[in-house]
């Protein structure tokens, strides 16, 4: 099944190299997780502090028992400081 990951400000250089505009549609099997995308990434566990499911928040504890489905957008961010 086909997925859109959404990488954003220091974690977009993790896309594969045919991701365009911070999107990449990735192939994953059933049951994939969000866990799972995190780790076939390669995403360091310590920058990835917001993950969006379809727009939804998804806790850090719910990151690896959350099943991802046909079609879902799966967007994630790190940790932002500012004024």
């Amino acid at each position: 099944m086909r997925l859109n990951v959404k990488l954003y400000a220091g974690l977009s250089p993790y896309l594969p190299a045919a991701a365009s505009a911070n999107t990449a549609e990735l192939d994953v099997t059933e049951n994939t997780t969000p866990a799972d995308i995190i780790s076939r990434l390669n995403l360091p566990l310590e920058l990835v502090h917001i993950v969006l499911l379809n727009g939804v928040y998804i806790q850090p504890e719910d990151r690896g028992s959350t099943s991802l489905k046909e079609g879902d957008t799966l967007s994630m961010w790190p940790p932002v400081a500012g004024g």
